[in-house]
């Protein structure tokens, strides 16, 4: 799929998407510097969008480790499906808030998050973030991009600590929220 497709993609389904344009690689590498890989084994990420973000994690990934990636556009999962074609990544097409169908009952390491949530129903965003909340190790953190700095309050909702950074770089600006 093409950039140009991939863009039409993306504002054809904005309520869906939720952004204007992809993740800059500041924006990517800011939100995964509050992360260690290194021993990560299983990794989730939550809006695959057009790769970027995954990118960066199988950057960083251990070659043990293991990559579900969670997007509900079907054009973006073809895609990405061309892209990663690594056996340790497997891209899924299907809302987050089924992650526990998937897991076979393993705890999760990290989940990186771009998923609009502004734009997502309540119960629904609700039940995406419980269901992130009891996936995660003990030691786990959800990772969350979002452009709005009010979101805070509903990720403290589920998680006992939430802290946030912002970054001018990217477009628009971002907060990334740490929370677990």
């Amino acid at each position: 799929m093409s950039k140009t497709d991939l863009l039409f993609e993306l504002y054809s389904n904005l309520s869906t998407t939720g952004a204007l344009t992809f993740s800059s690689k500041s924006l990517v590498n800011k939100m995964l510097s509050y992360s260690d890989l290194s021993d990560a084994k299983l990794i989730v990420e939550m809006g695959g969008g057009d790769g970027s973000i995954t990118q960066g994690i199988v950057d960083r990934l251990a070659p043990d480790a293991e990559l579900l990636v969670f997007e509900i556009s079907t054009s973006f999962c073809d895609a990405m499906k061309k892209q990663f074609p690594q056996e340790n990544v497997k891209i899924i097409n299907d809302s987050a808030e089924n992650i526990h169908l998937y897991l076979d009952g393993k705890k999760v390491d990290y989940i990186f998050s771009s998923l609009p949530f502004s734009f997502i129903s309540p119960e629904i965003r609700d039940e995406i973030l419980r269901q992130s909340r009891s996936a995660l190790s003990s030691s786990g953190y959800f990772i969350q991009i979002c452009y709005s700095y009010l979101l805070k309050g509903l990720f403290k909702k589920h998680f006992s600590s939430v802290k946030s950074s912002f970054t001018l770089k990217n477009l628009p600006p971002a907060f990334v929220m740490i929370c677990n």
